[in-house]
């Protein structure tokens, strides 16, 4: 008999002042949730967790610049979860203040933030696995998540890949040639017809961008 694909319930959805995207990861069958980058607007996520009927177990990152923090303190309120993020960009996270002020807007509530997302580790959702890609360059701890179902691949670059171009490297730790190595080495390393969901902006795949993205086509 056929294999039976295991259906992951999703949503992304932009959130917070800069349009961060937001994704709800939820398992149907324990109803065991993951947000990613829960950069604002707080109700909003509630709400799609909600909908779903779900129980957040874990509140990550994929970086630490404000714009995609910004909701975490109310999403830990209610849930209780770990909020987690690579180590190396723990500097950026105690930075807030300086961030908010460079961009005018509200300072969020700091939380205790884990430096658990070390690369090939993995966070456990119910029936899946989301897996931690370390993928500096956009600053030192960016990562980069990645989720097997329904018999493909979606991976959240945060603000490292966008459709047809590469996360910004002229901020605190960026580095252009370290962006680059990641994204060949980690990112370009998947199955052309792996979804990637960018920090901003719409969705593509792998292989659109192995073809099209003038920052990674080898002339």
């Amino acid at each position: 008999c056929r294999a039976t694909k295991r259906v992951m319930l999703r949503e992304t959805f932009e959130a917070g002042p800069l349009g961060c995207n937001c994704s709800v990861l939820c398992c149907p069958v324990t109803k065991q949730a993951i947000v990613v980058d829960p950069g604002g607007d707080y109700p909003k996520i509630k709400n799609r967790l909600d909908a779903f009927g779900a129980t957040v177990v874990a509140i990550v990152h994929t970086h630490t610049h404000i714009d995609h923090v910004g909701a975490t303190a109310d999403l830990q309120d209610l849930s209780g979860a770990d909020a987690c993020i690579h180590e190396a960009d723990r500097f950026l996270y105690d930075m807030l203040p300086i961030q908010a002020a460079m961009l005018g807007i509200t300072e969020p509530r700091k939380v205790d933030m884990r430096g658990s997302l070390s690369d090939g580790t993995a966070i456990r959702f119910g029936n899946f696995e989301l897996g931690v890609l370390h993928t500096p360059g956009h600053t030192p701890g960016s990562v980069s998540f990645v989720v097997s179902h329904d018999g493909k691949k979606t991976l959240f670059a945060g603000d490292t890949l966008f459709k047809r171009g590469i996360g910004r490297t002229d901020l605190w730790g960026g580095d252009h040639d370290l962006i680059l190595k990641s994204l060949h080495e980690k990112l370009l390393t998947q199955e052309d017809d792996a979804r990637v969901i960018t920090g901003h902006g719409p969705e593509t795949t792998i292989g659109d961008e192995r073809r099209s993205n003038p920052f990674l086509v080898r002339r």
